[in-house]
């Protein structure tokens, strides 16, 4: 039974998110919210100024409708399959999401609204973002979620104190990690649809379906997202849908007990925001010299002279090996316990 409701919570959410898109990108561009394109990205980017932003919307609701009443109904059909901390978890984490939406809406209004192209400042952001991960830490505390945690061919480790504090470190990195991989037509919704699958594999693995509804729901999302915003993208999420998206996998992460499986499931996205990291350090260290030829690095492949589409399918198949061999690492790992 919770087999099927996995897959009715991936076909709902897709349904729902490409409905939505037929409705809300027309609305989009009666209203001018059209994003503005960054002067120094590639210079054929500028042609897609004016395309609506803040399809993020498009699977925020799908998502979290969709999870919150699989979630209800796996608790009617497996009474007491779950306890206190893993109701608090689904429910925290999808809070935690939503926050990190609404950030990211807040900048995508500022830069549509106010035609600043900047959004907010960084600084407001990361202390916006902090607040939102140190909330979503505090709240795990007091509802007296355990700081073990489940490490591939390490098996169950207690890190605590320094595990909530490494927590909101990793949280507001990788939330910015997967705002940094949206620079492409599709490619942050293809990665993500990768790594909700990898996620809904693991969850079903270590019998945690209220985890693996809502990696279903996330991965059904982003492939209704993807009809409309995959090469050439008639929507752009926006910041609204790409901090949403960190947020959701590390409330995932976090709700299946093993947090540092955002790294290798989520490789593509560590490797963007280094590229930008080792960019502008080198570019300091050496006075004016770049390591990559744009950063992040899928604009470096773009001025290799790879096409958009072809970078979307390469970071993709990277993501779902990366998917794979974290499951067989994981299976090892329970296996060995």
């Amino acid at each position: 039974m919770s087999n099927m409701l996995i897959i009715v919570a991936a076909v709902a959410a897709f349904v729902i998110s490409s409905v939505i898109g037929k409705f809300l990108i027309p609305v989009l561009h009666k209203i001018k919210f059209g994003q503005p394109i960054r002067d120094e990205g590639p210079k054929w980017h500028q042609k897609k100024s004016g395309t609506p932003t803040m399809g993020g919307i498009m699977f925020i609701v799908a998502a979290v409708l969709v999870s919150v009443i699989c979630y209800a109904v796996l608790s009617i059909i497996e009474p007491g399959a779950r306890d206190f901390q893993d109701h608090l978890k689904f429910y925290a984490g999808i809070v935690m999401a939503v926050l990190f939406g609404a950030i990211g809406f807040v900048d995508d209004y500022i830069k549509v609204v106010k035609k600043h192209n900047q959004g907010l400042t960084e600084k407001q952001k990361l202390v916006l973002q902090f607040l939102v991960a140190i909330a979503y830490v505090f709240t795990l505390i007091i509802g007296g979620c355990s700081s073990k945690t489940v490490i591939p061919f390490a098996g169950t480790i207690d890190l605590g104190v320094f595990y909530w504090i490494i927590s909101v470190v990793l949280i507001v990195g990788f939330v910015n990690a997967t705002n940094l991989t949206d620079g492409l037509d599709g490619l942050d919704g293809s990665v993500t649809f990768f790594a909700s699958l990898a996620f809904m594999i693991i969850a079903g693995f270590v019998v945690d379906n209220g985890m693996s509804v809502m990696s279903a729901s996330l991965a059904g999302a982003c492939l209704g997202f993807l009809i409309w915003n995959f090469y050439p993208a008639k929507v752009f999420m926006g910041d609204t849908g790409s901090l949403f998206l960190g947020g959701f996998l590390c409330a995932v992460a976090y709700g299946i007990n093993m947090p540092i499986l955002i790294i290798p499931i989520g490789l593509i996205y560590i490797v963007e925001m280094f590229s930008v990291i080792l960019q502008v350090t080198y570019f300091k260290l050496t006075h004016g010299k770049r390591l990559f030829k744009m950063s992040p690095i899928h604009h470096h492949f773009e001025m290799c002279g790879w096409s958009e589409v072809k970078i979307v399918v390469v970071f993709s198949i990277v993501t779902a090996i990366m998917g794979a061999l974290t499951f067989w690492a994981v299976w090892f790992t329970y296996t060995a316990m």
